[in-house]
C-alpha cells in the first residue's frame, strides 16, 4: 500500500485505451464508445474479488459511505452509530444525508467495541458503521448478533482494508452493505474513487440510481431515461475506472509484497516484551496494509515517535494528536465549524460529543503506533527499517 508505487504497463494500457476511444463518461455515449465499458469491467471484477453479487461505482469512498446508508434509507434524524477511531469522511458522508454520527469506544482491535455499540443503540438508531481501520477487523461476530438483535443494518467501511478476510470472507462483504476507497493512498487506486458492494438487489438498484443523479439506466438512450426518485452525481469516469481495472488484477501481487514486508517488521518488534500487537479477531486475517502495535504508556510512544523521526524511518504515526483520524481533535465536528447552517436536529444530536468521554479509547490511541507497509520498499530496506525500529524502541524504553 498504496498501490501507484507500482504503476507500469498495464496502467499505462487501460488509460490510454480510453484516451484513444475518447468516451470518458462511465454512461451513455454508447455509439462512440465502441464497446469500451472500464466501469462495467471493473465492476464485474469487483463481484469476484469481494465475492459479493453487486458492485456499484462511485466517485470515492466517502461517497460510498453516503451512497450505501442512503440505499438502505439512512437519512434526517436517524443515528448511525461508529468509531472514535476512523477518517474524518466517516462522519462527513453521514452528517451529509442528515443523520446524526453517534461515536463510541474502540477496543484492542481497534475497531468498534460491541458492548459500547449496544450502549449507544436509542430508539433513533438505524445503523452500524464498523471501520475496519489499518487493513484489519473488529469483532464481526459481536457487531453481527448485536446488529441482528437490535434490527440494525451493519455497513462495513473497509476502505483502508482490501483484501483482508474474516472467517473466509473479503472485509466489506460480511455486512449489508460495504464501502471501499480507491483514492491515491490506498492499496489498489484509481485515483479518486470508491465502491459499494451489497448482497441486497433493493440496495444496489437505490446505490446505482441515487450515485446518477436518480437515472434508472434502463435501455440505451441516457436522454429517455427516467428518475424514479431524487439522486446526486457521485460518478466514476471511465479514466478512474481505467486505473482501478488494471489495479485490481495486480491484488494478488500487491497482497504477497505487504504481508512480507509486514512479517519482517513484525518479526523485529515480536520478542520486545512491552510491544504488544493489535488484536485480531480468532478468524481474520490482515491486509497487512499496516503494522499497528501498543507501547506502555503514551509517554514512551511519543519518544519512539519522536526517535522515528530523527532516524529518518518515516511513515509511522500516533494518533492520539491527530486532526484526521482521532475524535480528541477533531474540534471543527465538536464546534460546529461549517460553511452552512447545520440542522437543529444534528445540532442537538451532537450535544453529547461536549461531554462525552473517550478515555476508553485514548487508552489504546495514546499508546498504538501504525506504520504503513509500502509496496516499493527493497528486502533491503525492509530489513534495515526494520533494525531501525527495533532500536529506536528498546532506547525509548530504557530512557
Amino acid at each position: 500500500m498504496p498501490g501507484f508505487e507500482l504503476f507500469g504497463d498495464l496502467e499505462r494500457k487501460e488509460v490510454n485505451d480510453v484516451l484513444e476511444n475518447g468516451v470518458l463518461m462511465r454512461y451513455g455515449f454508447d455509439g462512440m464508445r465502441n464497446g469500451h465499458w472500464k466501469a462495467k469491467e471493473l465492476e464485474s471484477e469487483l463481484q469476484n474479488t469481494f465475492q459479493s453479487k453487486h458492485v456499484q461505482l462511485v466517485s470515492s469512498g466517502t461517497a460510498a459511505v453516503s451512497v450505501a446508508l442512503a440505499s438502505a434509507g439512512v437519512g434526517a434524524g436517524d443515528e448511525v452509530i461508529m468509531p472514535t477511531f476512523t477518517f474524518v469522511a466517516s462522519f462527513e458522508a453521514i452528517m451529509m444525508l442528515g443523520a446524526i454520527p453517534i461515536l463510541v469506544d474502540i477496543d484492542n482491535t481497534l475497531g468498534l467495541n460491541p458492548e459500547a455499540v449496544e450502549q449507544a443503540i436509542t430508539t433513533k438508531t438505524k445503523a452500524v458503521m464498523v471501520v475496519q481501520m489499518c487493513g484489519s477487523m473488529a469483532n464481526m461476530d459481536a457487531l453481527q448478533k448485536v446488529c441482528t438483535n437490535n434490527n440494525l443494518l451493519l455497513v462495513e467501511d473497509a476502505c483502508q482494508a482490501i483484501g483482508g478476510t474474516y472467517n473466509g470472507k473479503p472485509l466489506g462483504s460480511i455486512g449489508d452493505l460495504g464501502c471501499f476507497s480507491f483514492d491515491f493512498v490506498k492499496t489498489i487506486t484509481c485515483g479518486e474513487g470508491g465502491a459499494v458492494i451489497t448482497n441486497n438487489k433493493e440496495y444496489y438498484t437505490n446505490a446505482d440510481h441515487y450515485s446518477d443523479h436518480g437515472h434508472d439506466h434502463v435501455g440505451n438512450d441516457r436522454g429517455a431515461e427516467t428518475h424514479p426518485f431524487l439522486g446526486y452525481n457521485f460518478r466514476i469516469s471511465e479514466l478512474h475506472a481505467a486505473v482501478g481495472l488494471a489495479q485490481v488484477k495486480r491484488l494478488p501481487e500487491f497482497l504477497a509484497i505487504q504481508k512480507k514486508n509486514f512479517n519482517i517488521l513484525r518479526a523485529a518488534l515480536s520478542d520486545i516484551p512491552e510491544v504488544t500487537f493489535r488484536t485480531v479477531p480468532e478468524g481474520g486475517v490482515e491486509s497487512c496494509a499496516f503494522l499497528n502495535f501498543f507501547l506502555p504508556d503514551l509517554e514512551i510512544t511519543r519518544k519512539v515517535i519522536q526517535g522515528l523521526k530523527k532516524g529518518k524511518v518515516d511513515a509511522c504515526w500516533n494518533y492520539y494528536d491527530n486532526s484526521w483520524h482521532y475524535i480528541r481533535e477533531w474540534n471543527h465536528l465538536k464546534d460546529l465549524k461549517s460553511l452552512y447552517p447545520i440542522s437543529s436536529e444534528v445540532k442537538k444530536g451532537l450535544e453529547y460529543l461536549k461531554t462525552k468521554d473517550f478515555s476508553k479509547s485514548d487508552h489504546y490511541i495514546a499508546r498504538n503506533i501504525s506504520c504503513l507497509i509500502k509496496l516499493s520498499w527493497t528486502e533491503d530496506e525492509v530489513k534495515s527499517r526494520a533494525s531501525k525500529m527495533r532500536e529506536i524502541i528498546k532506547t525509548a524504553l530504557k530512557s
